[in-house]
């Protein structure tokens, strides 16, 4: 008797990337050597955005944006940022910053969030651009300060804090996202399903409820928009990077 023949392809196990956005944008301009390439990857959905903020120390003597900018413009070099590495969104978005501002700051690099928000915390360093999943409560305890967030619209969960666009800090946009991809060359119709499993679980409402308390907005989209938004970001902070003279160490 002959196997009954399936209508549609079967999904077969695939190793997929959850990730942030450096190993499928900024790498790519990073490196010049990797073993694998980025762009070839299958963007298959956007999950998350979470909101970068400006946090600094407690006892920064600047107390809104405006004044950063002053006492930066009043001591170039002077005033420390910590990021969680070399080509991180935090380090991009401060050489964001600097270009948009005309700032100049040092840039001390450490090795993951942990450590460098520790380091802001003991006042090792002066500021940080770090994600307000990590900052929120730092900021509600009074161990840090918030003084923006870098999105387009406040965010709920801190309604007095300004963004910087409302602070006449133009363009500087940034979040820290999660996506997705797929290995090069996967059918596009077990992206089309891998892509309705994850709007599904999107709207799971524990998991939104989840996201909600850490100050997470959920993603979704389709595959197409995916993949337009991964390539929009990719030539945005490669323009940065490159505008930067950044390079690993």
């Amino acid at each position: 008797m002959r196997p009954k023949r399936c209508s549609r392809p079967i999904l077969t196990a695939n190793t997929l990337l959850a990730s942030q956005p450096a190993p499928i944008t900024t790498n790519a301009v990073l490196y010049k050597s990797l073993n694998y390439v980025p762009a070839e990857l299958v963007p298959v959905a956007i999950m998350s955005h979470v909101p970068n903020v400006v946090l600094v120390r407690k006892d920064f003597p600047a107390k809104t944006v405006q004044e950063l900018i002053a006492y930066a413009k009043a001591n170039p070099g002077k005033i420390n940022y910590a990021s969680q590495g070399i080509g991180t969104t935090s380090h991009t978005t401060a050489e964001l910053f600097q270009s948009i501002t005309g700032t100049k700051l040092t840039h001390v690099p450490y090795k993951g969030t942990a450590p460098a928000v520790n380091d802001l915390l003991a006042g090792n360093v002066d500021l940080m651009f770090n994600e307000l999943a990590t900052s929120i409560e730092l900021h509600k305890s009074g161990r840090a300060r918030i003084l923006a967030v870098t999105v387009k619209e406040r965010v709920p969960s801190l309604p007095d804090i300004p963004t910087l666009e409302e602070v006449g800090v133009h363009g500087c946009i940034s979040d820290t996202w999660h996506a997705i991809t797929a290995p090069p060359k996967t059918p596009p119709e077990i992206v089309a399903r891998l892509n309705a499993a994850a709007n599904a679980a999107m709207q799971d409402p524990g998991l939104r409820e989840r996201f909600a308390a850490l100050s997470i907005g959920p993603g979704g989209g389709t595959p197409a928009e995916a993949s337009a938004f991964v390539k929009e970001e990719t030539l945005r902070w490669g323009d940065v990077i490159r505008k930067a003279g950044i390079e690993p160490e």
